[in-house]
């Protein structure tokens, strides 16, 4: 199908694939913008963010680029997980996987790995690199609901990692998390709280002094308290274990956790076991 805007052909080109988004390609350029079927979006999903970090997908592996500080950040997350639940043999959920970073690390150590996210070349990007490293994960394209329909406690450990505060209903996706968790299963979240400090230290030093991250990356009214983040997990029926904050250091290129929860923290939650 041709659509014509402003004496621009627009043309749809249909993959064919019930699981796969349409690309709606713009004639003559090499910008492309990505139309997601209705029944792969929910109210929780941002189709303009997905765009967004779809568009640099093909840089994710490279530990210099726009993905820096979560290549710096990894090691830090993968241990906080690590440290308090078993890995080896646990059945793992990885929701907003990215180009596979962490579900990567959480295979190396023993797990069992699904990973989703809602942006296609992402998913193709984590396969490849998967591939390439010769480890099994299953990545799918899928959002947290619908895989919550389909496998509804089917996980000891769910992992969420910079993903919430890019959403429009934070709430809904953590309810969607819940679901997801046998009893007695852990749920590992990491995000970004709002306030005036994080303010200044993410947006404004990260996006715009050190550009350690693209200008725009994040939305300050979507940044999220811990009391929220907490507030929603106890309404989805989660018990809150520990949080702990997140301090990188732009100029040794450092991480570490720290007590101080303020900028980026980290929060572990479980879902209570059956008496």
């Amino acid at each position: 199908m041709q659509i014509y805007v402003n004496n621009m052909r627009l043309q749809v080109e249909d993959t064919g694939e019930r699981d796969r988004p349409a690309v709606l390609l713009i004639a003559g350029m090499s910008m492309q913008l990505i139309v997601w079927p209705d029944a792969m979006l929910h109210a929780t999903t941002d189709p303009a963010e997905l765009a967004k970090f779809d568009a640099i997908a093909h840089r994710f592996w490279d530990e210099q680029g726009e993905f820096r500080p979560l290549h710096i950040l990894n090691p830090v997350r993968t241990a906080f997980v690590a440290e308090r639940c078993q890995l080896a043999g646990a059945t793992v959920v990885d929701v907003g996987c990215g180009g596979g970073l962490l579900a990567e690390s959480l295979a190396r150590a023993g797990a069992r790995v699904t990973a989703i996210d809602l942006a296609p070349t992402m998913v193709d990007v984590a396969r490849l690199h998967a591939t390439g490293a010769g480890l099994d994960i299953d990545y799918r394209l899928q959002s947290v609901e619908a895989l919550a329909d389909e496998r509804e406690g089917s996980f000891d450990v769910v992992t969420c990692m910079e993903m919430l505060e890019h959403l429009p209903e934070p709430a809904g996706a953590v309810d969607a998390l819940a679901r997801l968790l046998r009893p007695g299963g852990s749920l590992f979240v990491s995000t970004i709280n709002r306030n005036l400090r994080s303010f200044v230290v993410a947006i404004v030093g990260a996006e715009y002094v050190t550009r350690l991250v693209p200008a725009g990356t994040h939305e300050y009214e979507r940044l999220i308290r811990p009391s929220e983040l907490a507030a929603w997990a106890r309404g989805a029926g989660l018990e809150a274990q520990e949080i702990a904050g997140l301090e990188f250091n732009p100029v040794t290129s450092l991480c570490r956790l720290t007590a101080d929860p303020s900028v980026n923290y980290l929060l572990h939650l479980r879902k209570p076991a059956v008496p």
